[in-house]
């Protein structure tokens, strides 16, 4: 069956056949857009280093979720930042913080939307890291409480999911734990299971007012040169009650993406993060890149890696890429 006989090119010669024989699907519903927001009424503060973002009130957050709605994604995930900050991370978890605000004004008005939310402490730490500062490194079991707390708020706000990211040691256990005590046996963690230190990071940073005041994140976060390593983190985030889990960023890793799709029978995600959206971004805005068909593209790598969901910044834009 070789050359001639076999000429692959023939399921390639127009569209429509392409489309037919097409392996890896998008769909809105495979889209989750990150949003950011801030206290006040009517603010929309562009991110300079991500065209098309920007942090915005819960009033406009509103807004931004009824579109979304509209173009049918999977959902949207909360960044909340804080009109004051401090050591112990007290907005994250406090009941009426700007993320829980968020939570319940669009629950009221976009019931249909599948909130998600981002557990963590560093966009709401004077120092910006991801829990409680003893002799110069984060003290994890101090900051487990902390993570908990803020589950059981976003929870009890009407959040969907909630999805730590601080990749402490036993934060889905104490999640799991405090959810279920606080009667949210039915709230979904979706674990950032496999969370490296990357550089891709560098835009979330300016739009999340979470960069680190000393040092790095990376005695927490993931060696970029380990993989072995990613499969046991999500295997024991797994065994303390993860539902789903995500590997971040995702295009500097669709190796590990792959790894765990193979392994792992769980709804898996991938976060499409600030440095990757901004560097297509960027390479578009020069003229070197055709900015759709790379956004299809890159998106496209990460579903044939194996990610059922993506978490992106392109979520809008693919959207009307495939309508």
């Amino acid at each position: 069956m070789a050359f001639p006989i076999q000429r692959l090119r023939r399921l390639r010669s127009s569209e429509p056949l392409r489309r037919l024989v097409r392996e890896t699907q998008l769909a809105p519903s495979q889209f989750i857009l990150p949003l950011f927001v801030v206290p006040g009424q009517g603010i929309r503060k562009e991110i300079l280093s991500m065209p098309g973002n920007a942090q915005m009130s819960v009033d406009n957050i509103v807004r931004e979720c009824q579109e979304c709605q509209k173009l049918g994604l999977g959902g949207v995930i909360l960044f909340g930042i804080p009109a004051q900050k401090d050591e112990t991370a007290s907005g994250a978890y406090d009941p009426d913080g700007i993320t829980q605000q968020a939570i319940r004004a669009i629950k009221r008005d976009v019931p249909g939307l599948l909130v998600v939310t981002d557990v963590c402490n560093c966009e709401y730490t004077s120092h910006g890291h991801c829990g409680w500062i003893k002799d110069g490194d984060v003290d994890n079991d101090t900051t487990l409480g902390w993570l908990a707390k803020t589950a059981v708020s976003h929870a009890k706000a009407g959040a969907d999911i909630v999805a730590p990211s601080d990749m402490m040691d036993g934060r889905v256990h104490a999640i799991r734990q405090a959810l279920d005590t606080a009667g949210h046996t039915n709230t979904p963690i979706l674990s950032y299971a496999a969370k490296y230190a990357s550089a891709f990071y560098g835009p979330f940073r300016e739009a999340a007012e979470s960069a680190p005041q000393f040092g790095d994140r990376r005695s927490y976060q993931m060696d970029p040169a380990n993989g072995r390593e990613a499969m046991l983190e999500i295997a024991l985030d797994l065994e303390e009650g993860a539902d789903m889990i995500m590997v971040k960023p995702a295009m500097a890793y669709l190796d590990i993406i792959r790894q765990a799709r193979d392994r792992f029978e769980v709804p898996l995600g991938a976060y499409q993060v600030s440095g990757e959206f901004s560097m297509i971004m960027a390479a578009a805005n020069n003229g070197w890149l055709d900015l759709d068909r790379t956004i299809l593209e890159s998106l496209t790598s990460i579903r044939r890696a194996g990610a059922d969901f993506i978490l992106t910044y392109f979520a809008k834009r693919a959207t009307a890429l495939l309508s």
